[in-house]
């Protein structure tokens, strides 16, 4: 190892929006409201979900779910985000950044397996829609939950368990929003190339297959209603376009972060905002202005919070 003067490491430089404070300013604020605007959304749904007997069903079940981690994906950058945008000097210790990532893949890597199992709920409930609750039991159910974190937790220490030992005695300083994986590995002061390209194979490929496997069982599921009657299809387009562009949304910026992750590409940082700030708010969104049960759920629950106060 090749210490550079003797020094170790024990913090990083977030680099962040550098620019004027009139722009910081608005960052701040903009973001703090798109980041209390995903907690309420993602919050409500959950809470709609979990006392609405109406939504007491497999597809609400993994939507309450995804809002969960949704929220917790969002929560792991975005509140060091945005008080860096108030701060002169935007360090985190280097477990601080080891603890950002792990939680980042973590949830990542289970919010990836919960979107495919929501898929799987899409083509049960349109192609098999007799056999529905036969199929997506509650035991089923349960093992979706507990593979999606189990496959997260996997994901996560099999980077980590590589990188958190790595020697950091050289450069500090972190070109981005937050801790992101391929950005770390590249300060460390030793050979990393391996480790660079078990990155690519661990978190591209698998955001990259996960896609596929989506975007796949999605056409079968189109085709499939095609084949039995064509005025379903407009409906079936219809149910699965919210999930189309969630997981569009989900999957784009990861892919091209950690397809290419070690080119220096400017468009880092908004890729990033894009993925840990937007798409955590999307879920809500496209989940609660789309569909008319869950708005007639959430509207139920609040006139029985009336009258009961």
């Amino acid at each position: 190892m090749d210490l550079k003067n003797g020094s170790v490491v024990t913090e990083f430089i977030l680099l962040g929006f550098s620019g004027q404070w009139e722009l910081q300013i608005f960052f701040f604020v903009t973001f703090s409201l798109i980041y209390s605007a995903t907690v309420l959304g993602n919050v409500l749904i959950m809470v709609t979900v979990t006392f609405s007997s109406t939504l007491h069903s497999p597809m609400y079940f993994l939507l309450g779910n995804l809002s969960f981690l949704d929220m917790c994906l969002s929560t792991v950058t975005t509140p060091k985000m945005i008080t860096d945008l108030l701060s002169e000097h935007k360090i985190i210790s280097i477990w601080g950044c080891m603890t950002q990532m792990f939680f980042m893949h973590f949830f990542g890597g289970a919010e990836m397996t919960l979107l495919i199992a929501m898929a799987f709920d899409r083509y049960v409930a349109i192609c098999k829609p007799l056999h529905y609750r036969t199929i997506m039991s509650h035991r089923l159910l349960s093992g979706f939950m507990i593979l999606s974190w189990i496959i997260g937790f996997i994901h996560t220490m099999s980077q980590m368990v590589l990188t958190v030992n790595l020697p950091f005695c050289g450069p500090n300083v972190i070109d981005n929003i937050f801790c992101d994986l391929p950005l770390v590995i590249k300060l460390a002061c030793m050979e990393t190339y391996t480790l660079e390209l078990f990155v690519i194979a661990d978190s591209g490929l698998l955001s990259f297959i996960c896609f596929i496997l989506l975007l796949v069982s999605y056409i079968v599921i189109l085709i499939s209603v095609q084949q039995k009657s064509s005025g379903g299809l407009s409906k079936a387009l219809s149910t699965l376009s919210a999930h189309m562009i969630v997981v569009t949304l989900f999957f784009g910026p990861c892919i091209f972060i950690y397809a290419w992750p070690f080119n220096s590409f400017s468009g880092n940082k908004v890729l990033a905002v894009f993925y840990t700030v937007f798409t955590p708010l999307l879920n809500p969104i496209i989940y609660t202005l789309r569909n008319q049960k869950m708005k007639e759920a959430m509207r139920k629950l609040q006139f029985q919070n009336v009258i009961s106060t």
